[in-house]
């Protein structure tokens, strides 16, 4: 089906997701995300389909939440949740948890295609996906503790790259170079730029080669596994902060945060250390 954020096409049995917003460095909206979401659920049982690639367009993989794009902006206008605190918790586990965990879940191998910058919300998709395939441009970040938050909704970069190095992604929000984060085993290979998009097909490709029961029931069981060791309630759990910062945030800063465009609010939270996206 059409989609306003998102291309997809196939290639034998590997679907390829796109999102398709450069123009804001494919910052996720809600309309994005829900229709991300419709995508998945339609390839779950579209039995052509053995393998999905999510990628994005342009220079930059995700620069995370849409912080307010003309869509966002309109489309919060059309679709209000309901006000204070009820709302802005229904608002961020709907589309920040919840569906994350079921995109973790969805049944066949995903694989992020990732270049540029992956930081916060695009953080989030890129490692709820099964693999990565980075660009050696590429680079990772988590920095809510710059917004006076402890980290993303879906903070799953302790179970990424260990207890230690996540602390000291998160204190300080720096970026985790695409070599760094091969070594530290949060993607699974590193290609060149120009090479991305083959190389990462080429991958899918061959996983697409195997028997789809036994890929589901081994990618099943592996997060079993992880579930097992205490990842999906440490993931919920540790939303309940991230929930309990948005309060601290609100009255910290009042409204006036929010009405500073997305562009200069994350210019605003880096200008003390000296970087930006």
């Amino acid at each position: 089906m059409d989609y306003q954020t998102l291309l997809t096409d196939q290639e034998g049995a590997v679907l390829k997701i796109t999102v398709n917003r450069p123009e804001v460095m494919n910052a996720q909206s809600r309309i994005m995300r829900e229709e991300y979401d419709d995508a998945l659920a339609q390839a779950a049982e579209d039995e052509e389909v053995r393998v999905v690639i999510v990628a994005g367009a342009g220079d930059h993989f995700s620069s995370g939440h849409d912080l307010g794009s003309p869509q966002e902006r309109e489309d919060r206008k059309l679709r209000p949740y309901p006000p204070g605190m009820p709302g802005r918790y229904k608002r961020s586990i709907d589309q920040n948890l919840t569906n994350t965990l079921r995109w973790r879940e969805f049944p066949k191998p995903t694989i992020a295609q990732v270049q540029g910058v992956c930081i916060m919300g695009g953080l989030m998709i890129a490692t709820a996906c099964d693999l990565i395939v980075a660009a050696d441009n590429a680079k990772f970040a988590d920095r809510t503790v710059r917004w006076g938050g402890p980290h993303v909704q879906y903070s799953s970069l302790p179970w990424e790259i260990g207890v230690r190095r996540a602390k000291e992604a998160l204190f300080t929000g720096d970026w985790i170079e695409a070599e760094e984060a091969l070594h530290l085993g949060m993607v699974n290979r590193v290609v060149p730029l120009d090479r991305l998009a083959e190389e990462t097909m080429a991958l899918a490709q061959r996983i697409a080669l195997q028997d789809p029961f036994a890929i589901r029931l081994a990618k099943s069981s592996i997060n079993q596994m992880q579930d097992e060791m205490g990842f999906r309630v440490s993931i919920t759990s540790a939303f309940q902060a991230h929930a309990l910062s948005v309060a601290y945030r609100q009255e910290r800063d009042g409204d006036e945060s929010e009405r500073v465009q997305g562009a200069q609010r994350a210019r605003n939270r880096d200008e003390t250390f000296g970087d930006h996206i």
